[in-house]
């Protein structure tokens, strides 16, 4: 097990791990492991937010600092889908020809224009949060995860290859599946806590943005990629920052 949660780690954030042999084996329970990324992402970006408003830093420098944090801790491996996606659904072409854009290296218009957006309303949002809302985005970064690795395991693939295919295909799914079930119940358990009306936001947000991501994947690609798994976390991030922002101003 001890493996496996190093295995998730080296591929999803940048924390130093010791090596470990990517056997089928080491594989079959990394992606168990995945929401714990979120939990050290949502521990370390509640201590910096703490810190940085206990010795009151400028509105826009916090927002900054906070925009790039989880970029510096997962190496952007979700904003890449991110960026990837929205160049493939702005190309408008068939399912084939967007499936082909996801693994194309180069970076189109619209994946840069995409990556302006979302970073300036990203910082825009982080502007507005204050240290009431800081437990719940952290726990956010964590059931995130676990929404995302859901839909890598029960989702069809949109194809045989690629980081979600390998995973889901050397994935024991069914443990995968209770796994990221039980992590969202405990996460729901603590949003609904910490605050009842703005951990309901949560989970609302959160199923609708699945709902959202479980239509593009089928529509769109006629399945899950690694790609598409991205999107749908980093779209969700933004949308709990956006639902925290609001909901703690009313």
């Amino acid at each position: 097990m001890l493996a496996s949660c190093i295995i998730a780690f080296s591929m999803y954030s940048k924390v130093p791990m010791p090596r470990v042999d990517w056997s089928e084996k080491n594989m079959k329970y990394a992606f168990c492991f995945f929401p714990l990324v979120g939990a050290v992402l949502g521990a370390i970006v509640y201590g910096i937010a703490t810190l940085l408003f206990r010795i009151h830093v400028s509105s826009l420098c916090f927002a900054a600092l906070m925009t790039i944090l989880p970029i510096f801790y997962t190496g952007g491996i979700h904003v890449d889908g991110l960026l990837d996606t929205l160049d493939a659904l702005h190309s408008y072409g068939d399912r084939d020809k967007k499936l082909e854009i996801l693994k194309d290296p180069h970076t189109g218009a619209f994946a840069i224009i995409g990556a302006i957006c979302y970073f300036v309303l990203s910082l825009g949002v982080w502007s507005e949060i204050s240290m009431k809302g800081l437990p719940l985005i952290a726990i956010g970064y964590v059931l995130t995860r676990a929404f995302s690795g859901l839909s890598v395991v029960t989702f069809p693939l949109a194809k045989n290859t690629g980081l979600a295919a390998t995973f889901s295909d050397m994935s024991h799914k069914r443990c995968v599946k209770v796994t990221m079930l039980v992590y969202s119940l405990v996460c729901f358990i603590a949003l609904l806590w910490i605050d009842l009306f703005l951990g309901i936001g949560v989970m609302i947000v959160t199923l609708l943005m699945f709902a959202y991501h479980y239509y593009i994947c089928r529509k769109h690609f006629g399945g899950i990629t690694g790609d598409l798994a991205g999107y749908f976390l980093q779209l969700n991030e933004l949308a709990i920052l956006i639902w925290i922002a609001i909901g703690c101003r009313t």
